[in-house]
């Protein structure tokens, strides 16, 4: 599609949203349920083609986080935007009410919302912004990752038979489409993805001075505390880290383990796995790593670590070969970095990977000024008493787009909670009712008393005693 096509379909729904007005709550439920059919009636064929894009892809885990979750986050939305549309009424001073006035808060539709999805959840990760710009009643243009081109196929196909282009549009390609439709005078635009892709997004974006929200990544750390269960941690740790290969963004990116904890804490991570997933390679729930070029950089991760001597341990219950894969499978074994400094590339990258290092403290201040001399992660975690005097520390201490205690990633999905980062991980966010509120306008609305207060009180010129009398009380 040439950036003159995606003016077009941009201008037409502009002139829609124009013409039609702010949608009620009924037509925004319907729009909702339509997404969620989409969803619900072509579950197999976004699947199978998820799977064929990643050479291997967990179809039970895709089956949850694709498809059932985004259908429960519609089934959610749908019981309160009836609810999120109705205008806020915000307090006065008691003269103000008295004489007639009021002040209240009207949420308005933005218009049309750019939304660019990235690869590792390429179905979700569509859905979940697009669920929120759909309850505030906006139109919405969808680019799929190009490293998925059979998900970004399937929508192509599936939107048009349940949404009209004025309403929700398609657009597919590689990085110039991309970049071009950045540079689209949007309303809003949404990105999910790396760092350094979203500094290219904000300067394209900045051209129209089209308002951003950016969920970014980073390298979320998890404290073990003193008195973590180990075990308990472990099993949480590696299902998350492993569900998807560690492609996922709110992925644990490191531990910050004490000195004394580490070699029960590589035992505990090894029992765990074992328990998990007992085989790896012909283990239909373990995927593959998306494409030969992210297994390449993961490699080279690996290899700067074993070349500059840093201890690695394999994780591989069954101790299988992964010399030789199936054609288009790039499966990786987990592997534990034990204190890698700073200059090794899984220190300073993002990992996106079956790969987990661990570094060791003595007092758990010295883990929590590690993290704050490091950006500002997506989420943090914390395990040990989940009351106690450490965990308030961690918390309190630390800044981060979200934390949990004692599991991984279960803020993510609380619909009730803001999901989004802080910083370099990102800005603004969405879920729930924060969502709505992310696509819409908040606009401030104000209807003066019955009674000229200003007169009254002198605060119009020419100024006297009765404006002196105003400004001292405004300063008391």
């Amino acid at each position: 599609m040439t950036p003159e096509q995606m003016r077009q379909i941009l201008d037409r729904q502009k002139a829609s949203f124009l013409a039609d007005g702010a949608p009620d709550a009924r037509t925004r439920l319907n729009r909702l349920d339509r997404l969620a059919a989409l969803l619900r009636e072509n579950q197999q064929v976004l699947l199978d083609s998820l799977c064929a894009d990643f050479g291997h892809r967990s179809i039970e885990h895709a089956l949850l986080t694709e498809i059932a979750v985004p259908i429960s986050e519609i089934r959610e939305t749908h019981k309160h935007v009836a609810a999120w549309m109705r205008d806020e009424k915000r307090p006065l001073p008691w003269l103000q009410s008295l004489l007639g006035a009021r002040a209240w808060v009207h949420y308005q539709p933005l218009g049309s919302v750019g939304i660019i999805a990235p690869w590792n959840f390429p179905i979700y990760l569509a859905m979940g912004p697009l669920i929120g710009v759909l309850a505030a009643g906006n139109r919405a243009m969808l680019k799929p990752s190009e490293f998925t081109p059979r998900v970004a196929e399937q929508f192509a196909t599936l939107f048009p038979r349940y949404f009209d282009d004025k309403e929700i549009a398609v657009v597919t390609g590689g990085t110039e489409v991309g970049m071009a439709f950045t540079e689209l005078p949007f309303d809003h635009l949404v990105f999910t993805g790396a760092g350094a892709i979203a500094r290219h997004v904000m300067t394209a974006a900045a051209k129209n001075l089209v308002p951003l929200t950016l969920e970014l990544g980073g390298k979320s750390p998890v404290i073990i505390g003193r008195e973590a269960d180990l075990a308990d941690a472990a099993v949480k740790i590696m299902d998350f880290k492993l569900s998807n290969a560690g492609q996922t963004c709110i992925s644990p990116d490191y531990l910050l383990v004490p000195e004394q904890r580490l070699d029960a804490m590589i035992q505990a991570i090894h029992d765990a796995v074992a328990k998990l997933f007992p085989t790896l390679l012909g283990n239909p729930d373990y995927t593959s790593i998306v494409n030969r070029r992210h297994f390449e950089r993961l490699s080279r991760y690996v290899d700067d670590a074993l070349d500059a001597g840093v201890k690695c341990v394999d994780i591989n219950p069954a101790r299988e070969s992964f010399a030789k894969q199936p054609e288009g499978q790039h499966k990786m074994m987990p592997r534990l970095f034990i204190n890698p400094d700073d200059e090794r590339l899984i220190m300073k990258e993002e990992i996106f990977g079956p790969l987990l290092p661990i570094k060791t403290y003595r007092q758990v201040e010295e883990a929590i000024d590690y993290v704050n001399r490091h950006d500002r992660p997506l989420a943090l975690y914390y395990f040990g008493p989940a009351s106690g005097p450490e965990a308030e520390k961690v918390l309190a201490q630390t800044i981060s787009g979200g934390a949990v205690i004692n599991d991984i990633a279960s803020h993510a999905a609380c619909e009730t909670l803001p999901f989004g980062g802080v910083g370099p991980s990102g800005m603004g966010s969405y879920h729930g009712r924060d969502g709505f509120k992310q696509f819409s306008h908040a606009k401030a609305i104000y209807r003066q008393a019955r009674v000229d207060l200003s007169s009254l009180f002198g605060m119009r010129a020419p100024y006297g005693k009765k404006f002196k009398a105003g400004v001292a009380r405004f300063m008391k």
